[in-house]
């Protein structure tokens, strides 16, 4: 799915993809939505922040809202859901939708860093 031609994903820290999250039958973020790609863990391996367009979602700490651009791809106001940070296989990713201006990724860090101490 995320692997270009020469067969090496081609994904970036700030990335927005459009990812499958697999249901864990729990409260965390699943099913087909815009994910912040945060980090590069491996090389089938990335952390990622799943968006929602739940914008009553802004209630929660470790959120951050995301107005669409065309830079970023969204479509619709989006709330990423820092709280729900994890690391997912890249056979996840669907295709990549936009990008981060650099201020919002920093901002969007700062809150990860204040998430894990």
């Amino acid at each position: 799915m995320a692997s270009s031609k020469t067969g090496a994903p081609q994904i970036r820290p700030g990335e927005i993809w459009v990812v499958d999250i697999p249901h864990l039958g729990s409260h965390e973020q699943s099913g087909i939505r815009p994910a912040v790609i945060i980090a590069r863990v491996a090389q089938n391996i990335v952390t990622i922040i799943p968006c929602t367009g739940n914008l009553a979602a802004t209630r929660f700490p470790y959120t951050m809202a995301l107005v669409p651009e065309k830079r970023n791809g969204l479509t619709t106001p989006s709330v990423a859901l820092v709280f729900h940070l994890r690391a997912i296989d890249t056979a996840y990713l669907v295709r990549r939708i936009g990008s981060l201006d650099a201020k919002t990724l920093v901002a969007l860090r700062r809150e990860a860093r204040k998430l894990i101490g």
